[in-house]
């Protein structure tokens, strides 16, 4: 079998513009919601939101790859590199490697790409590594790049990324074709079609000895941002984490030819999913500025912690309810305050109660905002299905 490089039409990649259509324009239409909708935000809320949407993406980016990072850690990091904390508090190599991506990515959203910044962000992902030989730069071991999986003596092959000595001129390549394609390019591409098409052309050359997935995906971040007109990070990794079995598959699929409709196709109700979530988060930070302006001057010190605490966890709150138990731990309150705490916070409409006795369970008194699964029939019909609440 010959892989997508190696054949002769590579890399013009095909697909049917038609399959797409309807895609690119609910993408566009959503991301005028999103910009409209992020009007509505002060300063200190869009503050928040970019700190919240680069946090989910750094920690969601690592899990798609088998890597688990604390979020308060990538919070304190992103919060300081932006110049919103002066707090000194240890963070991992992991943890400050993947924040100062997520930053560099979103200050430099409109820059062109190019290599120097291909090879910053390399060495930010890398931060800490020492097993690697090749940080900060592409890839030059003579071995084949394999993407593999099971047992050592018995792996399956599921990639082979062009030899080492090709790299550098396929990425000075993919690197002019992405910025002609910009909005304001020689040659510019739709948004979906342009970003999808960009993470499927890197994950192909695969041109970093490690590191690969988190930078893929962060170009592709950076090109749908681009269609935008405004720097808002949509929730790309927290959309394809949701459905990570069907992103291996479907790049599997994309890397053995170069027609890449069905992959695009994928990909498109990836993003509009994505886009989706972030419009949600955004509506969740102006109902929760509500939901405190409504209670101002209200809550006791125990009842604001908590609160605060439960609307960390996004529009659900704590997932299966907060308990009395858990009340009392997070406020430190006996039983008896606890009690009166939150049958004063139902009263109030802050809090909303099901279940009764040690069964009894509390929510936030907000919004549910369901995120439907999208895709893209053969028709290019946009389809939205089985919706689940958003928890960006």
């Amino acid at each position: 079998m010959r892989w997508n490089w190696q054949q002769p039409d590579w890399p013009d990649f095909t697909w049917n513009p038609t399959r797409l259509a309807r895609a690119e324009e609910r993408f566009l239409l959503g991301a005028g919601v999103l910009i409209g909708t992020a009007k509505h935000l002060g300063d200190t809320e869009l503050a928040q939101l970019s700190v919240d949407e680069m946090s989910v993406e750094a920690l969601t980016t690592s899990e798609i790859e088998g890597e688990y990072l604390n979020r308060a850690s990538v919070q304190s990091s992103i919060q300081r590199q932006l110049g919103l904390t002066t707090e000194d508090r240890r963070v991992a190599p992991a943890e400050q490697g993947i924040s100062e991506l997520m930053v560099s990515l979103y200050r430099s959203v409109p820059v062109p790409l190019s290599t120097e910044m291909l090879f910053g962000w390399h060495r930010m992902v890398m931060s800490g590594r020492k097993d690697l030989r090749d940080v900060g730069c592409y890839r030059t071991s003579s071995e084949p790049m394999q993407v593999i999986s099971g047992a050592t003596y018995a792996p399956k092959i599921h990639f082979e990324a062009p030899p080492s000595d090709r790299v550098p001129d396929e990425m000075v390549r993919l690197i002019a074709w992405f910025n002609r394609t910009t909005p304001d390019g020689s040659e510019p591409l739709p948004a979906l079609t342009r970003a999808g098409l960009a993470h499927v052309y890197f994950e192909s050359i695969h041109p970093f000895e490690d590191g690969n997935g988190r930078i893929g995906r962060a170009i592709a971040e950076k090109a749908l941002v681009q269609s935008f007109g405004q720097t808002i990070l949509i929730a790309l990794g927290t959309a394809i984490l949701a459905h990570h079995r069907s992103y291996y598959d479907a790049l599997e699929a994309a890397n053995k030819r170069n027609e890449v409709t069905e992959w695009l196709a994928w990909f498109a109700g990836i993003a509009i999913e994505a886009q989706l979530r972030t419009t949600a988060q955004v509506e969740f930070l102006i109902d929760k500025t509500k939901l405190f302006d409504r209670l101002s001057g209200t809550l006791n010190a125990r009842q604001k912690k908590v609160i605060l605490r439960m609307l960390e966890e996004g529009p659900e709150g704590f997932k299966g309810g907060l308990s009395a138990g858990y009340y009392s731990k997070i406020a430190d309150s006996s039983p008896a305050t606890t009690t009166r705490d939150l049958a004063d916070l139902v009263k109030q409409g802050a809090l909303i109660r099901t279940g009764e006795r040690k069964h009894a369970r509390y929510a936030l008194n907000l919004p549910l905002r369901p995120i439907p699964q999208i895709m893209i029939d053969e028709k290019g019909e946009v389809v939205d299905s089985a919706a689940t609440t958003s928890r960006t």
